[in-house]
């Protein structure tokens, strides 16, 4: 069997995510998988956690819910996230129409924080964006909006406030608004028959968690978020 928890792990809360590991007692060492994609479909794949996105396109049906962390962000409902619409300070451009012919930042294809909400906010307000650049993640497209390389950027705001944490440049940066609250990144098996015994292991591991780390990890509980939930979220064509 194989094991990974590797949303958010980033290099200051890796001491704080070690504690959450052990104390989650699976008796499996935690991988860093390369290929997520691959990872996630191992049938041996005892514990992980996935993005709404990649859920909704098809791991449903290789993967069991077992909750979704709460990480309560203002304006969500727990187990719940948005994204933030990012751009440089000096900027006064404040609503996205006015992006629609500048380097726009997204992390991946398959991400809703960074693609899905992206697609569905400026659709909503019938906004074509052309110019498009895929960073490969949250933290590469914050870092390219700091050094000019694009305009715009849409994060997760879970992330770009634990990125607003550890680099004082990023507090320079301005949101213009955040996307609608989507189902956030749950916790998944693909052993079936070991759910109950993960949300239960899951449970005490958050309740356990002492105050500097659930400080740190911003995890304040285990939400109830549906399967019909995430398979209603909007599929967005490729960028």
């Amino acid at each position: 069997m194989i094991a990974s928890l590797p949303m958010y792990d980033r290099p200051a809360l890796r001491e704080a995510h070690d504690r959450f590991w052990a104390a989650l007692d699976l008796g499996l060492t935690r991988t860093d998988p390369d290929d997520l994609w691959a990872h996630w479909h191992d049938p041996e794949l005892l514990f992980s956690q996935t993005c709404g996105l990649p859920y909704a396109l098809g791991l449903h049906k290789h993967l069991t819910l077992l909750g979704t962390p709460d990480f309560d962000l203002p304006g969500c409902p727990p187990g719940y996230y948005n994204s933030v619409l990012v751009t440089r300070g000096e900027d006064t451009r404040s609503d996205i129409a006015a992006f629609a012919d500048a380097p726009v930042a997204f992390n991946q294809s398959h991400s809703q924080s960074g693609w899905g909400s992206l697609y569905s906010y400026a659709s909503a307000r019938g906004v074509t964006l052309s110019h498009l650049i895929g960073t490969g993640g949250h933290t590469a497209s914050v870092q390219a909006l700091l050094e000019g390389r694009v305009d715009l950027a849409c994060v997760d705001a879970h992330t770009f406030r634990l990125i607003c944490r550890d680099t004082p440049e990023a507090r320079t940066l301005r949101v213009i608004d955040h996307t609608p609250p989507t189902p956030g990144t749950p916790y998944v098996t693909a052993l079936p028959e070991r759910a109950e015994e993960l949300r239960s292991k899951l449970r005490a591991a958050i309740a356990d968690l002492n105050g500097e780390d659930r400080a740190m990890l911003c995890l304040h509980g285990l939400a109830d978020v549906s399967h019909e939930a995430y398979l209603a979220l909007p599929i967005p064509p490729d960028p």
